[in-house]
């Protein structure tokens, strides 16, 4: 059996047993290209984590984000501190391991998740797992609302 096809037999088993596996999608599988400016450092953090977890990551380091927020359709009450594109999705702050193994695993139909502002205690910000924060989805279907698609810390 691969490596591939014990992870998803496991991945299944602690599902059916009503646990959320911490990643359940590879890492290793997706690259992820992070645009952040150059004097962020909680951006820094929360990218050297997800590289520490597998993840494949380039990163662009711009003066200003506003254009290529604007460009990627980012609502402004989703706006975080960087910008994310992996898979054909776009992640906008410090969004969870979870929030994106979810989103890579489930493909819904949603341009892209966001954790708006910087919420203490999430990745780059303290890394507290206890922390308590909500992430939210943007672009769905026609629809511009967001709606709650994880929820951190709970």
């Amino acid at each position: 059996m691969s490596r591939t096809s014990l992870l998803r037999a496991a991945m299944l088993a602690v599902a059916a047993m009503g646990v959320t596996p911490a990643i359940a999608a590879d890492p290793s599988e997706h690259t992820m290209h992070v645009y952040k400016t150059p004097w962020c450092g909680c951006c820094g953090s929360w990218t050297d984590y997800m590289k520490s977890l597998g993840y494949r990551v380039e990163v662009t380091e711009l003066d200003d984000l506003t254009s290529l927020r604007r460009q990627a359709a980012v609502p402004d009450e989703v706006r975080g501190c960087h910008i994310t594109a992996v898979d054909g999705y776009v992640l906008e702050g410090h969004v969870p391991p979870e929030a994106i193994a979810k989103l890579l695993d489930e493909r819904p139909d949603v341009h892209g998740i966001a954790v708006p502002g910087m919420p203490r205690g999430s990745i780059g910000m303290g890394d507290d797992p206890k922390a308590r924060y909500d992430v939210v989805t943007f672009g769905a279907g026609t629809a511009q609302n967001s709606s709650i698609f994880y929820q951190a810390g709970r």
